[in-house]
């Protein structure tokens, strides 16, 4: 049966794949990365998520397609092109919802006492069990989990904002520019997201309107956290402390469900769009046909979630930290979104929104540029990108 999301579950699909678990500990890396003026990064990087954002809904608007960013990029530059970014965005997403599941599961076992890899695997499992179920259903759970979230985010910025002090600010830059593009570098994990949601652009409705509601709640929510946090923290520390600083001993429990809510949000819609560029990478040779069933809009690509699940499974067994994971993932996706916006230069009329994209190809070629040595993973998947497509033209 053909599944579409309505314009909630849209939006929500959006915010979820944006704001993940990462809010949770992100504002403590970059502070410890550039102490005050880690809210320039924050800044810097809206500046750039807005054209960026625009402009993969506009391409998503004109191309529908489960190839998302993949596709857009095969129209511009060929298929080689095509291939490799697929495989830079399929690469990232186990590595990325690892990364997330053990972002969240920190907060639910402190709370609940629990084995944090246990919750971890528990979170993906049910986020993969949700795209099995179809898109509308983790639609419909999306929406619930977002509208909870923005409350929860909201709540700790209302009562710990009373705590402030401008004291907090100073030295504003004790890292200097360095400090700014360290924090730029990881928090790029937390403006990714757009590239997601062009894989269900065929399933969205209206994706513009979807992605300008989206672009204002995360701009509202990502500043005032980071804002506040320094303001009344004024140290490196995780959201649970801006928390306890407003509302007291039920910070552990409210911590644990935005770290739910987050968790299963972000790694829901990188799932779901992951699974559909799978379906369709098959369908053009990137990946074994096998797996390209289900790869029609409105339609579950069992196969490539099932392959999905196996990566990722691999992805859980690797001796890489948190710290690790989240910058590859933040590599391989800032390489995708270069690749989109600049992909948007060429096949978008010329106009706005080809000026647009320009804007968002300079900026994207900034924030790749933070992620250093890192580069070498999406590096690495071309490679193996190449060499996977050659054999199936063998």
């Amino acid at each position: 049966m053909s599944e579409q999301l309505n314009a909630g579950q849209g939006t929500a699909m959006l915010l979820g794949g944006v704001l993940g678990p990462g809010m949770l500990v992100l504002p403590q890396l970059a502070a410890k990365a550039a102490g005050p003026a880690s809210i320039l990064a924050w800044v810097g990087l809206l500046v750039l998520s807005a054209p960026v954002a625009i402009t993969f809904a506009t391409l998503g608007a004109r191309y529908p397609s489960g190839g998302g960013v993949a596709a857009f990029t095969g129209l511009a530059f060929g298929g080689r092109a095509a291939t490799v970014v697929g495989w830079w965005f399929y690469g990232a997403v186990p590595l990325g919802i690892v990364a997330g599941a053990q972002v969240g599961a920190v907060y639910v076992a402190a709370t609940l006492g629990v084995d944090q890899t246990t919750v971890a695997a528990t979170l993906l499992a049910a986020a993969f069990l949700a795209n099995a179920a179809g898109l509308r259903t983790s639609g419909r759970l999306q929406v619930t989990l977002v509208l909870l979230l923005i409350a929860l985010l909201a709540t700790a910025v209302i009562t710990a904002a009373p705590h402030a002090s401008a004291a907090n600010f100073t030295p504003f830059a004790p890292y200097g520019l360095a400090g700014v593009i360290s924090a730029a570098g990881v928090l790029f994990f937390a403006f990714v997201g757009w590239e997601a949601a062009t894989h269900l652009s065929a399933e969205i409705g209206d994706i513009r309107r979807a992605t300008m509601v989206s672009l204002l709640v995360i701009a509202v929510l990502y500043l005032s956290v980071s804002i506040v946090s320094i303001a009344v923290l004024g140290r490196p520390a995780p959201m649970s402390a801006l928390l306890e600083t407003g509302i007291g001993g039920a910070a552990g429990p409210i911590t644990m469900v935005a770290a739910i809510a987050l968790t299963f949000g972000a790694i829901n819609t990188y799932i779901a769009g992951a699974a559909r560029l799978g379906a369709s990478m098959a369908a053009n040779g990137s990946l074994p046909s096998w797996f390209g069933r289900g790869g029609t809009p409105g339609q579950t690509p069992y196969r490539s979630l099932a392959l999905l699940a196996a990566l990722t499974g691999l992805v859980m067994l690797l001796p890489a930290d948190l710290d690790t994971l989240m910058r590859a993932t933040s590599a391989c996706l800032a390489a995708v979104t270069t690749a989109g916006v600049a992909a948007a230069t060429r096949i978008l009329p010329r106009g706005r929104q080809r000026n647009t994209a320009v804007a968002a190809t300079a900026l994207s070629c900034i924030a790749l540029a933070c992620c250093g040595t890192y580069l070498a993973v999406p590096a690495a998947l071309s490679l193996i990108a190449l060499l996977a497509a050659k054999r199936q033209r063998v």
